[in-house]
């Protein structure tokens, strides 16, 4: 089982966002063979929020549109009790992916997708702090939003 806590910290959210985003994050799961259950929590907050997120937790007082908070450690299992993978949070601003959606000329589905995406692949230890990293992460979110059918043009 796949668990995704949402939260909308904006009141604007609609909840067609949610179930998008779920159906996107469990395709995401299986294409990146996650097996057992997991769970993670997304957060839809406005611009104010998560600057304040921003600067608070990462000494970057600026606007930004997803942040993520890896949350999983190496722990050791316990005999007996299956629990899920915990995987972190995802905060997505609403407002910064509507701007996005208008800038890059997508729908704002495409950009919500592309932010929540992008955030879980850093729950899993995905990065672009070098240029090789950026190249395996960009090309890794490309190829599964393609296979999902959440393409640019849509």
């Amino acid at each position: 089982m796949f668990t995704i806590d949402f939260s909308d910290h904006t009141e604007e959210v609609d909840t067609t966002w949610y179930n998008q985003i779920d159906k996107l994050l469990t395709f995401a799961k299986e294409q990146e063979n996650i097996e057992g259950e997991a769970e993670l929590s997304v957060t839809f907050v406005d611009k104010t929020e998560i600057q304040s997120i921003n600067h608070m937790y990462r000494d970057k007082d600026k606007v930004t549109d997803v942040i993520s908070f890896a949350l999983e450690e190496e722990e050791p299992e316990i005999v007996g009790i299956d629990m899920p993978r915990v995987l972190g949070d995802i905060i997505i601003c609403t407002d910064v992916a509507k701007e996005q959606a208008d800038a890059y000329n997508h729908t704002f589905e495409r950009e919500l997708g592309f932010l929540a995406l992008h955030g879980f692949l850093h729950l899993l230890g995905y990065d672009h702090m070098t240029e090789e990293e950026e190249k395996q992460m960009f090309g890794r979110q490309d190829a599964i939003l393609d296979a999902y059918g959440l393409t640019r043009d849509k």
